[in-house]
């Protein structure tokens, strides 16, 4: 019966194990969002920072072009670089705190709820756009 507890406790921790490096993800920045024909570069940098601060995110530098954004959740920071033009907007990670960040087997990884943050931001974009080139 000690044998049987043991070999339970050691199926436990491998399981366990397996369940804590299932949260990272690879970290894949998204496609570029496009942007529809016919809205001011005005709009497009309203509708970007409309995403960003809809979500949390602050506008820690800004400059033509250019936007980097920080979120700050909980005890996790992440950091994004958006570029854009008349045509698309582009979302690239920077750099982040405990989100388990780390390079595996040459690629890097995160933790997966940043994914989610930045689905999340893309998919606000696109709303945003849409509903701008409306006329809304």
């Amino acid at each position: 019966m000690r044998h049987f507890r043991i070999a339970l406790a050691a199926l436990s921790l491998f399981a366990f194990a397996g369940f804590v490096h299932a949260r990272t993800a690879p970290l894949v920045d998204p496609d570029p969002v496009s942007i529809p024909s016919g809205l001011s570069d005005e709009q497009i940098v309203k509708d970007i920072k409309r995403a960003l601060i809809g979500r949390g995110w602050s506008i820690t530098t800004e400059q033509p072009g250019e936007i980097q954004s920080t979120l700050h959740l909980r005890d996790h920071v992440a950091r994004i670089k958006v570029t854009y033009d008349a045509k698309q907007v582009r979302l690239a990670y920077m750099d982040s705190s405990n989100l388990d960040y780390k390079l595996k087997r040459g690629q890097p990884v995160i933790h997966g709820n940043y994914l989610g943050w930045i689905g999340f931001l893309v998919n606000d974009l696109n709303t945003n756009f849409t509903v701008s080139a409306a006329g809304g």
